[in-house]
């Protein structure tokens, strides 16, 4: 008995010592747009790998429960649960813009050659910061990861090739939003609200000509049946937005936060990694599908830069958002703003 009494009491400390650390364990919901499919959904891979490595760098301290197919509401309704519960969501441009309109900046068409140019201007930039300043002072939420969803916006259509801007004359394109309407009036044609569920059936039967996606949406919207040409333009950069609650992230000690940051980070590079390897077989099997691949020459992007531009600029400034954002993002972008007016070299 005096033999086991030590091994007794070792034992009842340790088992203790597991029952708290099972009920420190904390629970957070990450709800999320799309499939939980990896083939199918860029963001869910972000989902899944930020899982397993909060769970991992925070030694089982906190735990993501996913939830994708926005099971937990629509856009507007999950960025509402992120305000006011200890909770994560990965929001789309419909999410943000109502609290943030100043998103839209990073929008701007054209703005980017390629990813590298891209990553950076969230990473480091300075317009990107004061988003993320107005959105914590706004709503009481962190901008924690720019996540890509396939890459850059591309042009399709099922009429002509469209390597310049005279060749948008008279196409009537499917847009997502009243700023994809100024684009393509900007280029002489048309833009006609249309929801994505009903974007197959209007290109079908004629009601639109065309739209525009990353290659990963025009895959998952089996729009290379019913569209024949496909031109690379890199129009603007797909994302989405990981936002947490600041409350609850406040309330973390330095070393957990410091390890949920470090997940986030490395989640977030593995994912731009998987995304970017991707595109190229996407626009292979588009190819391998019967579309023609259009790839501008530096000179032709430049043409739909110039035209395309000012008409979203004076887009921006109809929706009240302020100068100093346009500035400063197109300074971040490396364009050379001239006298603080709604024009670039």
């Amino acid at each position: 008995m005096t033999v086991l009494r030590p091994f007794l009491l070792a034992s009842a400390i340790a088992l203790t010592s597991l029952a708290s650390s099972a009920q420190a364990a904390t629970t957070i919901n990450l709800s999320y747009n799309g499939a939980p499919d990896p083939e199918k959904n860029a963001v869910h891979v972000f989902a899944t790998n930020l899982q397993r490595l909060v769970a991992e760098k925070t030694g089982g301290e906190l735990e993501l429960e996913l939830y994708p197919n926005s099971m937990l509401g629509e856009e507007q309704e999950r960025m509402e649960q992120t305000m006011t519960t200890p909770s994560l969501n990965i929001a789309s441009f419909a999410g943000m813009s109502p609290i943030v309109p100043e998103v839209f900046v990073s929008a701007i068409p054209f703005l980017f050659d390629d990813f590298v140019s891209a990553r950076r201007f969230f990473d480091e930039g300075a317009y990107w910061q004061a988003v993320s300043d107005e959105l914590r002072g706004r709503a009481g939420l962190e901008m924690l990861a720019v996540v890509e969803e396939g890459g850059f916006l591309a042009f399709t259509n099922n009429k002509r090739p469209i390597a310049s801007p005279e060749d948008f004359d008279g196409l009537r394109f499917r847009a997502m939003d009243p700023s994809q309407v100024a684009l393509y009036e900007a280029f002489g044609a048309s833009g006609t609200p249309i929801p994505w569920t009903e974007v197959y059936m209007a290109l079908k039967t004629g009601v639109a000509d065309g739209q525009m996606n990353p290659p990963m949406y025009i895959i998952l919207g089996s729009l290379y049946e019913v569209q024949d040409y496909l031109t690379l333009a890199n129009i603007q950069y797909s994302d989405q937005f990981l936002v947490g609650n600041t409350t609850m992230i406040h309330s973390w000690d330095d070393q957990t936060l410091a390890a949920f940051h470090e997940a986030v980070a490395e989640a977030n590079q593995m994912a731009r990694e998987y995304n970017e390897t991707r595109v190229n077989e996407r626009i292979a099997f588009l190819e391998e599908q019967g579309m023609e691949v259009i790839r501008p020459t530096p000179e032709q992007r430049e043409a739909f830069r110039v035209q395309a531009q000012p008409a979203y600029l004076d887009w921006l400034l109809d929706q009240n958002i302020e100068q100093q954002f346009i500035d400063t993002a197109l300074s971040d972008a490396g364009y050379e703003v001239q006298h603080s007016k709604s024009t670039i070299d």
